[in-house]
């Protein structure tokens, strides 16, 4: 700690030892941080936290995603617009259909990782 506020000498770091599965790089510059809060914001949704988890072993087109999360098509045409917008998914036309698959699978492990962190939490927010 330096002398004035006690604020660090050293630059931060991602993680102190409390997750240390992942690996813990410097703080990025902020407009990487603006970009990361933009996919988290894009994700936010339950609905389209299930449409990635169904995209994470196959492509789907709309008709099938309605089916599995048992939603309005009109809702997940909305959600898939907003996904595709960040770069989260991107369709193909085949035929009739659109196929949705994703971008970056590795979208697929954010999701997981909030989901069995609900699933650890109880109504409290407490583990």
């Amino acid at each position: 700690m330096s002398a004035d506020h006690g604020a660090p000498t050293a630059s931060p770091v991602l993680g102190d030892g409390h997750c240390p599965e992942f690996p813990h790089p410097p703080i990025p510059e902020r407009q990487v941080l603006d970009r990361a809060g933009e996919l988290l914001r894009a994700l936010s949704a339950p609905v389209r936290m299930g449409i990635v988890l169904m995209l994470r072993d196959h492509d789907c087109c709309v008709h099938e995603l309605v089916e599995w999360l048992d939603a309005p098509q009109p809702l997940i045409s909305q959600h898939l617009r907003v996904l595709k917008s960040c770069g989260v998914v991107d369709g193909t036309r085949v035929g009739r259909e659109v196929r949705y698959r994703l971008v970056d699978p590795q979208v697929c492990g954010i999701v997981t990782a909030a989901t069995l962190h609900g699933a650890a939490t109880d109504e409290a927010g407490r583990p």
